[in-house]
């Protein structure tokens, strides 16, 4: 296949995705709707902001197939390296505080509270791998290709 035909593919497939993103919002928003239950809520509201950012990212990804080419240099990441390695040690002290606190819960049954710190662990974790993907960025390697 052929580039154009490749974006135009995947640009198609951004929006069809998009669609799906939606669809989620709305979903969410019937249930939180629908619940007065705190933890219910919450994850609703956690997935519906997800979809919502999820739909820019895919948007960012359709605008730099049919619009403009987004790039990103080793040079640009970093003029910001230093504030990003800060912003690292950062991620790092929340993934202890999490571990730290989920170790704390262990033979207690506080079921809601380790499902929501098992949540904001994971979250931290997924901040982690992104910044460290970046980091590949800056040394001129892609891990994903």
């Amino acid at each position: 296949m052929k580039r154009k035909e490749i974006m135009e593919k995947l640009a198609a497939n951004m929006e069809k995705w998009q669609k799906v993103e939606d669809a989620s919002v709305s979903s969410t928003g019937q249930i939180i709707a629908k619940t007065q239950n705190p933890v219910v809520r919450l994850v609703m509201e956690i997935i519906q902001n997800d979809s919502q950012r999820h739909y820019h990212v895919q948007q960012l990804i359709i605008d730099s197939l049919k619009k403009t080419a987004i790039n990103i240099t080793p040079e640009e990441i970093g003029e910001v390296w230093g504030m990003i390695k800060k912003h690292i040690e950062i991620e790092n002290k929340t993934i202890q505080l999490a571990e730290e606190s989920l170790e704390s819960l262990k033979s207690t049954k506080m079921v809601v509270q380790q499902y929501l710190l098992e949540y904001l662990m994971e979250d931290e974790k997924k901040h982690a791998k992104m910044l460290e993907a970046l980091e590949n960025v800056k040394q001129g390697l892609y891990p994903y290709g």
